[in-house]
């Protein structure tokens, strides 16, 4: 290993944690909203929907069963549509954000069902209105569970952002790919691994 590849490194790092940082951030800003919309549009529910409910839940159960390397090239049109390229760290973080939204969303509404119905209730009978219920009950008593579930989501991505080596995303998987792989070097292959492992562990 030389200082050729300790540069390729140091930029593989920054290129991780730059599509990961933007699928988690999308994560938060679109993945909450739509697993309080599934939530709410339940049956049973004050905001019950079932159309909206059948298709939201939909969309995401599509997302999530489909294996991210797929996903990864489904998406490749969407991609260059987007962002005008599909190869780079911020291409790349296109399907690692599509994948990862529909991931929380669901980890959101988890959270939700764990809210004791008794709270919610007795919010309706105050007559407190639906936002009210959502941002002083639901999101107040579900937080441990959403940061569980954030935690969850960004130890994903890291393995996700891994496999956007593939297509050409960057990143530490990209290096293990081009040293590791082609060039038949096992050393930096087990490192950037090494790497990954720590990355998950912070």
């Amino acid at each position: 290993m030389d200082n050729v590849f300790f540069s390729d490194l140091i930029k593989a790092f920054g290129e991780t944690f730059y599509m990961v940082g933007i699928a988690l951030a999308l994560s938060i800003i679109i993945g909450v909203p739509l697993g309080l919309l599934l939530y709410v549009t339940d049956k049973g529910l004050f905001a019950e929907n079932r159309l909206v409910n059948v298709i939201g839940g939909l969309a995401i159960n599509v997302v999530r069963s489909t294996p991210f390397v797929i996903l990864l090239v489904l998406v490749l049109p969407l991609t260059q549509k987007l962002i005008g390229t599909t190869i780079g760290p911020i291409a790349a973080a296109v399907p690692l954000s599509i994948a990862s939204v529909a991931f929380y969303a669901r980890l959101v509404q988890g959270s939700l069902w764990e809210v004791d119905k008794g709270v919610i209730e007795a919010a309706v009978s105050m007559g407190a209105s639906p936002w009210m219920i959502i941002k002083d009950v639901l999101l107040s008593e579900s937080l441990p569970g959403l940061l569980r579930g954030l935690t969850i989501t960004a130890v994903s991505l890291i393995g996700y952002s891994a496999m956007a080596g593939i297509v050409g995303g960057g990143g530490v998987g990209d290096l293990a790919i081009r040293f590791g792989y082609y060039r038949y070097q096992t050393d930096v292959m087990l490192l950037t691994v090494v790497i990954l492992v720590l990355l998950v562990q912070l």
